[in-house]
């Protein structure tokens, strides 16, 4: 059965940093491309960053060059570095395994002062 279980969701102030896990269980981690998606109140779920098996990445334009997106194969885990954060990047994360109804259960980002 797979199981998506993401931690380290918080309340930051704007410009901090959270790194977002994201542990697998229940399927071959390391064929898959994972990703993270992000649902805000009022907007539709965005598809915020994709790592594939051989470690190629994807980004949305809204955090090209402030979020990574990393996978440990050992662990069966991917992470999420999110950097220089801003209010509108408030919003629950979900960890997916690429191209299936895999979703795990969310972790709430807050960006306030």
């Amino acid at each position: 059965q797979v199981q998506l279980v993401e931690s380290g969701g918080g309340l930051v102030q704007p410009g901090g940093s959270l790194r977002l896990s994201c542990a697998a269980s229940g399927f071959t981690f390391s064929i898959y491309a994972m990703a993270w998606y992000r649902l805000a109140p009022g907007k539709s779920r965005e598809l915020v960053a994709r790592i594939f098996s051989d470690g190629t990445t994807n980004y949305a334009d809204s955090v090209k060059g402030r979020f990574t997106i990393s996978r440990d194969n050992a662990k069966n885990t991917v992470y999420l570095q999110m950097s220089s954060l801003k209010p509108e990047d408030t919003a629950v994360y979900y960890c997916n395994r690429w191209g299936t109804a895999s979703w795990g259960q969310g972790t709430q980002v807050t960006v306030s002062s």
